[in-house]
């Protein structure tokens, strides 16, 4: 589904929302108290401005008694076979942030990652996939990625573990690639990047990689992940814990002009060991 009809669907959640606790006699502040949500963020839903999760769009039918309309738009809007379902509604909020703030603990983050290094790390996942399978999932991930290509893209500023830049998925010349992707990216300056290297130890948030989501007109948003599930986040004193933790990880990385010179000292190493291989 195109950006601009998914819009249009959310619009017409928001007003449908509004119409029917209006119906119901309920103020947003009431409909968010029976929902477990805040009073705004009733009224940032009917102004689709922010876009409400599959459990809190039940909830809402539930005290509405509106027969599943609402789970059904959500259910529309966020199925896209080619993300996880506990990771499509991140898709969603990817493409309306400001600011985007990430660490990988392993892996390049899908919003850097070039073709044959998504093809590597899916397959590595699914190891007897079909191609088919494989390709949709690729896809979905450079999809992604095109929000860095706009005009309004985000400002996205990306912690890498020195493990991203060594573990070779796909070999080494896949690895001099992609390494040569991020750093032509952080000359453009389409994303700042940093590298937390070994020498810095232990490190807040060990268990998996996060990213923090700043909008115009909501509040942030934390997205954790560990395997084969993810947690997004939007509790204020939690999204704060997280932010702090992003923090102590950036304080201990080097710095971005340290960082691009250990990326491009990296890709020219895979690069030499694929001409001797």
């Amino acid at each position: 589904m195109a950006n601009a009809s998914r819009q249009v669907v959310w619009e017409f959640f928001g007003t449908e929302l509004k119409r029917r606790r209006e119906n119901a006699g309920l103020t947003q502040v009431e409909l968010g108290g029976r929902v477990f949500v805040s009073g705004g963020y009733i009224g940032q839903f009917e102004q689709a401005i922010r876009k409400p999760q599959l459990d809190v769009a039940q909830r809402i039918d539930d005290v509405l008694q509106t027969d599943g309309i609402f789970e059904r738009l959500c259910r529309k809007l966020i199925d896209d076979p080619r993300y996880a379902d506990y990771f499509a509604h991140v898709v969603e909020l990817e493409r309306l942030a400001t600011e985007i703030y990430e660490f990988a603990p392993a892996l390049v983050p899908g919003l850097l990652q070039t073709r044959d290094y998504a093809w590597a790390v899916t397959v590595s996942m699914n190891p007897f996939a079909p191609d088919e399978y494989i390709e949709e999932k690729v896809s979905g991930r450079l999809d992604r990625a095109r929000i860095l290509a706009d005009a309004t893209r985000p400002r996205y500023w990306v912690v890498l573990h020195e493990n991203a830049l060594r573990i070779p998925a796909g070999g080494p010349a896949s690895m001099a690639a992609q390494l040569d992707c991020i750093a032509r990216m952080a000359r453009e300056r389409v994303v700042k990047v940093q590298v937390l290297p070994y020498a810095s130890g232990a490190y807040p948030a060990m268990t998996g990689p996060m990213k923090l989501m700043e909008f115009d007109d909501a509040p942030p948003t934390a997205y954790t992940e560990a395997v084969y599930s993810g947690n997004l986040l939007d509790d204020p004193p939690v999204v704060k814990r997280v932010r702090s933790a992003y923090d102590q990880i950036r304080a201990a990385a080097l710095s971005p002009e340290v960082s691009l010179a250990l990326i491009d000292s990296t890709a020219e190493d895979f690069r030499q060991c694929a001409s001797t291989t």
